[in-house]
């Protein structure tokens, strides 16, 4: 379904709207220092290493002790944000940021930083950055409302390229002045003052957290739901269709800069600049552009401007000209993952939402990484022209599969916790490990509706996977007409009781009212557990 431009009483808000909130403005601009202090801090790491013998390789491990971790953790981190309160962990993770940043700070000024220590160090700073991300992402719609998401989706895009900018052009000067210690100081300050802000923020409503998850029990059910979602897996596929070409640009642009240009270091960051620039003004420009346009509008047009920039990266050797290609290929940047970014986040209901936005993230991280690599590969074997043309073309052909594959309209999606399953009522109540559990539903259904109520039921059976189910099934008792069975495997008592308690939403709810409309009666629901777990269970007849 292609969603439709917002009209007059849909009117997006405007780019700047969540900042006047107090408690998000603050929590933006800690971020946005915490940011420039972590793009300062990679700078001085890699200045730390480059006089060693095997500088080249060193340098570019700094790069993969940063981004590693969160192609690891991410999955893990987002179980722990969703099952533990997401303001306590991220405060305890920005303290572990400030003391790995102090640590690098003594150490490089008592000189006893080897190139060992400093990768661990910069490995375990990583880990804390990849423990932000997903609990991060997902405190976002607890800070500003529903209205506000894409904008405050876009303003995390434009702190992230001003750090990008400010970052290495501070540290640089910092460096040259006073040594690269005070860098690493500064980025302890800055993540202290992220973590004060945090612990300065009072959420006006609690998230109801429940008992935790056993952790291997909480990855499965998270990947289950993205598996079983196929909203979330469209949004995945958009995202990967645009980084996988757009990272061409990025991972080679330091070669377009010295062998195609002929500039230098101050070159580099010139274009580096004019990329910042365009994110920053598409940031900006996003939220009256959606007043004119759809999403998926916007997808085209972003896909197109990327398309060319890349193409003109390939064959343009006039720097001017090259800039000028820069500034839409950032605001495309920005439109892009501003819009699946703040789509996923709209989409996943609260219990597993950091995990579904740290599956988003591995992609993007992954993304960037197999295609930085993949470009360079071509870059090696076909040249800077070929790789970039190539990337154009793939650029292309993924931007005209926004026709096959198009954002969703989430505007009457309803994604509210709707806890609307009866209370059951059994004669053994089991433990919460035991299982797995067998639900079996029975309905009955006039022979004339047998249809509707299949494709109703089909609806209903991604609602039960996403929920917890292993495995479902419908089947029909060969001796009647007129019966049905549903039945489905869960893990344990205690995934089931979690379908109780506000797994489903709204929109799982109205999914199964359309089916019992179809039927007579009140379904005649079952719960088997194992034989051991106890005592055989009661049919309860109340419905699920």
């Amino acid at each position: 379904m292609v969603t439709a431009a917002a009209g007059p009483g849909d009117r997006p808000a405007s780019a700047w709207a969540p900042l006047r909130g107090a408690v998000y403005r603050n929590l933006w601009l800690a971020l946005l220092a915490a940011n420039i202090g972590t793009w300062m801090q990679t700078v001085g790491a890699q200045w730390l290493l480059i006089h060693h013998s095997n500088a080249s390789t060193l340098v570019a491990l700094v790069q993969t002790a940063s981004l590693l971790p969160v192609l690891l953790l991410a999955l893990p981190a987002g179980v722990l944000a969703d099952n533990f309160d997401r303001r306590h962990l991220l405060i305890a993770v920005q303290l572990f940021l400030v003391a790995v940043a102090v640590a690098l700070t003594l150490l490089t000024l008592t000189d006893r930083m080897p190139p060992a220590l400093l990768l661990t160090l910069t490995f375990a700073f990583g880990v804390g950055q990849a423990l932000t991300l997903p609990a991060w992402a997902a405190v976002i719609p607890e800070l500003v409302p529903q209205e506000q998401l894409r904008s405050a989706s876009a303003l995390g895009s434009i702190s992230v390229n001003v750090a990008r900018a400010v970052g290495p052009a501070v540290a640089g000067v910092l460096i040259a002045r006073i040594g690269v210690a005070p860098v690493f100081g500064l980025n302890a300050v800055a993540f202290a003052v992220f973590a004060y802000a945090l612990w300065r923020w009072r959420p006006t409503t609690a998230r109801a957290v429940e008992v935790p998850e056993r952790f291997t029990a909480a990855l499965r059910a998270g990947s289950r739901y993205v598996r079983h979602s196929p909203i979330v897996r469209r949004l995945l596929r958009r995202a990967l269709v645009f980084v996988i070409p757009a990272s061409a640009l990025w991972a080679l642009l330091p070669l377009v800069a010295a062998r195609r240009l002929g500039l230098g270091s101050g070159g580099y960051g010139l274009l580096l600049a004019a990329l910042g620039v365009g994110a920053i003004a598409g940031g900006v420009l996003l939220a009256v552009i959606r007043t004119r346009l759809s999403a998926n509008q916007l997808l085209l047009i972003a896909g197109a401007l990327f398309t060319v920039a890349l193409a003109v990266l390939g064959t343009v050797r006039v720097v001017p000209l090259v800039l000028l290609a820069l500034l839409p290929a950032g605001m495309a940047w920005v439109t892009v993952l501003a819009n699946v970014n703040a789509e996923m986040q709209l989409f996943l209901p609260s219990w597993v939402r950091a995990r579904g936005l740290a599956v988003y993230q591995v992609c993007f991280a992954g993304g960037q990484a197999v295609g930085a690599l993949a470009w360079g590969l071509v870059a090696d074997m076909g040249g800077l022209v070929l790789a970039y043309l190539a990337a154009a073309a793939l650029m292309f052909l993924g931007t005209v599969t926004s026709r096959i594959w198009p954002l969703p309209d989430l505007r009457s999606v309803n994604r509210e916790p709707s806890a609307y399953w009866p209370q059951l009522h059994l004669a053994h109540e089991p433990d919460p490990g035991v299982g797995p559990v067998l639900v079996t539903v029975q309905y009955t259904v006039r022979p004339e509706r047998t249809g509707p109520f299949l494709a109703a039921m089909d609806v209903v059976r991604g609602a039960r996977q996403r929920t917890g189910a292993m495995r479902w099934g419908l089947f029909r008792p060969a001796e009647t007409t007129d019966r049905f069975v549903e039945v489905y495997l869960v893990p344990s008592w205690d995934e089931h009781l979690r379908q109780h308690g506000g797994r489903l939403t709204g929109e799982d709810r109205e999914a199964e009212a359309r089916a019992r409309e179809l039927t007579d009666g009140d379904p005649e629901v079952r719960h088997l557990v194992p034989a051991a777990a106890g005592p055989a269970l009661s049919d309860d007849r109340e419905g699920l």
